[in-house]
């Protein structure tokens, strides 16, 4: 049961992170052709006015994907516009993250405005201060991998069926999901955002977009599919080697 919470947990956090992406793309009139939650074939999805609402497959990732015909089309639009475009969905996890900690408070403590409004605010920027303390040794391997399934695996054991511990897992989780998509490397959003700081310094910088992207698509998919491997591993060898 644990871990089909932290299953829907990290579901949650995927789709706020997609959803605060799409959002930013309405209010800035970005017109949108599919907003999938999860990657992969569809598993089914319907349509309100010119957008797919899609359910795929694989439960972690996401996308929204502008409605463009031409690609060239997209890179056409305003470096701002697309600027803050890639800025929504790590947005929509730190607020999140706040949300979290005020749920945490006001349950902990009582409700009050600092429980609400100034505690969450300091508390979620003590964590990512945290957690980007601690990507330096994700880069380097320093720190212990953990992919898809060690997060479940780990998490479901942190979890268990408390309501706090499971608020705890969704803050720590959507700090770590923004911060981590914040990192300079195409296609996260940090990538994103530094390619349009590029733009912005010299306009031909636009090329950069597709090569550096597919590499980094590439190179992020063997990053996941590595640190599968290694959860794995440790999973069956705490069922098959002696205690």
């Amino acid at each position: 049961m644990s871990y089909l919470i932290v299953f829907l947990i990290v579901s949650l956090l995927v789709f706020a992170h997609e959803l605060g992406h799409f959002v930013v793309a309405r209010l800035m009139g970005m017109p949108i052709s599919r907003f999938s939650v999860g990657l992969g074939p569809s598993l089914f999805s319907f349509w309100r006015g010119n957008t797919e609402y899609r359910f795929s497959l694989v439960p972690f990732g996401g996308y929204v994907l502008p409605d463009i015909d031409d690609p060239r089309a997209f890179f056409e639009q305003p470096v701002g516009k697309r600027l803050l475009f890639a800025l929504g969905g790590p947005a929509a996890n730190i607020l999140l993250a706040m949300v979290g900690f005020a749920i945490f408070n006001c349950t902990m403590y009582g409700a009050s405005f600092a429980a609400i409004v100034t505690a969450p605010v300091s508390q979620t920027y003590g964590a990512a201060v945290s957690v980007i303390a601690a990507v330096p040794q994700l880069v380097s391997g320093a720190g212990e991998i953990a992919g898809i399934v060690g997060v479940v695996a780990q998490g479901g054991d942190f979890v268990g069926t408390s309501f706090l511990l499971a608020l705890q897992f969704s803050v720590v989780m959507s700090i770590n999901l923004a911060i981590l998509n914040m990192l300079p490397v195409p296609p996260l959003d940090g990538g994103k955002v530094v390619l349009c700081m590029l733009e912005a310094l010299h306009g031909g910088a636009h090329r950069l977009h597709v090569p550096l992207n597919l590499a980094g698509f590439v190179a992020i998919l063997g990053y996941i599919g590595y640190a599968t491997v290694l959860d794995l591993g440790r999973i069956l060898s705490g069922y098959f080697l002696p205690g």
